[in-house]
C-alpha cells in the first residue's frame, strides 16, 4: 500500500524525470544518422594496427566533412559516417585515413544512402512505433474486456499508453545526453532499441494488471467489499518479487553487453538497459497507481 498511498509524490518525481528527459531529447536538437538523412558509410581495416581516434580526427579535419561519426569496429577497424561523398572526396578520405600512405588500410565497405531513402526510413520508423503502441493497447483492451468495475477495461489501455510514453521518454532523454555530449546520432539501432523497450516494458505492466483483474474477480465472487485501492496494493505486493527477478536477469545481460560488447553496440545496449529499468519501475510506481487515481477521481465526480 506504500506505493498507492504515496502516489502523488511518486507522480511528481516521475513527471519531473519525464520533463527533463524530453527537454534533453528535443532541447539539444535531433541529430539523425545517415540512415535517416542520407550520406556515406565507409568501413576500413588496419592490418598493422588501428591508430588512435584523435590521430584520425586530425587527418580528417582539413577535409571539411561537417559533422561525422568515427566508430571503432572489431580490433583493427573504423566505421566512418559522413554526409554524401563524391568520388574525389571518397579518395581524399581514404588518403586521410591512411595518413597519406603512411599506414596500410583495407577498404571493407563503402555505401551511400540518398536523402529520399533516408526520409522513407524515418517515416517507416515512426509508423512502426505508432503501430506497436496501438497493437499493445488493443490487446490490453481485448484481454481486459470483462473487467468493467470499478475501472472500465479501456482505461487499462489508456494507462498503458501513458506508461509506454514514460518508458520510451526516459531512454530517449538519456540518448539526447549522448547526442549532445558524445556525438551520438539517432540511427536504426536507436529506433530498434525503442521498439524493443516498448515490447519488453509492457510485460511487467500486463502482469500487474492481470493480478489486479484476478483479485477483482475473487473479491466479487466472495461478495467482498474490499476497496479498489487495497486490491491494487495487494496485487502489487504479490508481483514485486516476480517483476524484480524477471527484470534483473535481463538487466544483467544488457549490462554485460554494454561493458563487454563492441563499440558499435554500446549505445544500443545502454538505451535498452535504461529502458528496461524505466519499464520495470513504471509498472509498479506509475501504471497501477494511475488506475487508483483515475478511479478515485471518478468516484468523487459521482458523489457530487
Amino acid at each position: 500500500m506504500f506505493v498507492v498511498n504515496h502516489r502523488k509524490i511518486i507522480f511528481t518525481l516521475i513527471g519531473i524525470l519525464v520533463v527533463l528527459s524530453l527537454l534533453s531529447f528535443f532541447g539539444w536538437g535531433l541529430h539523425f544518422g545517415i540512415e535517416y538523412t542520407g550520406g556515406s558509410l565507409l568501413e576500413v581495416n588496419y592490418p598493422t594496427g588501428r591508430p588512435l581516434n584523435t590521430a584520425v580526427d586530425t587527418e580528417l579535419a582539413p577535409l571539411n566533412l561537417g559533422a561525422y561519426v568515427l566508430q571503432p569496429t572489431g580490433d583493427t577497424g573504423f566505421i566512418l559516417k559522413t554526409r554524401f561523398l563524391t568520388e574525389p572526396e571518397h579518395n581524399a578520405v581514404l588518403g586521410a585515413l591512411s595518413q597519406n600512405g603512411k599506414v596500410t588500410i583495407e577498404q571493407k565497405n563503402f555505401n551511400s544512402i540518398g536523402p529520399v531513402i533516408g526520409g522513407e526510413l524515418k517515416r517507416k520508423a515512426i509508423i512502426a512505433i505508432v503501430l506497436v503502441i496501438l497493437c499493445i493497447v488493443l490487446f490490453i483492451a481485448f484481454a481486459f474486456r470483462k473487467v468493467s468495475e470499478p475501472v472500465s477495461s479501456w482505461k487499462y489501455g489508456v494507462v498503458a499508453i501513458i506508461t509506454l510514453i514514460h518508458d520510451i521518454a526516459i531512454p530517449a532523454g538519456m540518448y539526447g545526453f549522448l547526442v549532445h555530449f558524445h556525438g551520438a546520432q539517432i540511427d536504426i539501432l536507436f529506433t530498434t532499441a525503442l521498439l524493443a523497450v516498448l515490447g519488453i516494458s509492457i510485460n511487467d505492466t500486463i502482469v500487474v494488471f492481470d493480478r489486479i483483474r484476478e483479485n477483482l474477480r475473487l473479491n466479487k465472487e466472495g461478495r467482498g467489499k474490499e476497496p479498489f485501492d487495497q486490491i491494487v496494493g495487494r496485487s502489487l505486493k504479490q508481483t514485486y518479487l516476480r517483476s524484480f527477478n524477471t527484470s534483473f536477469t535481463v538487466i544483467l545481460v544488457l549490462f554485460s553487453l554494454f561493458l563487454l560488447g563492441g563499440e558499435t553496440t554500446k549505445n544500443f545496449a545502454l538505451t535498452l538497459l535504461v529502458g528496461m529499468i524505466a519499464g520495470t519501475y513504471s509498472s509498479i510506481f506509475l501504471a497501477s497507481p494511475l488506475l487508483v487515481a483515475w478511479n478515485n477521481h471518478q468516484q468523487k465526480k459521482l458523489s457530487r
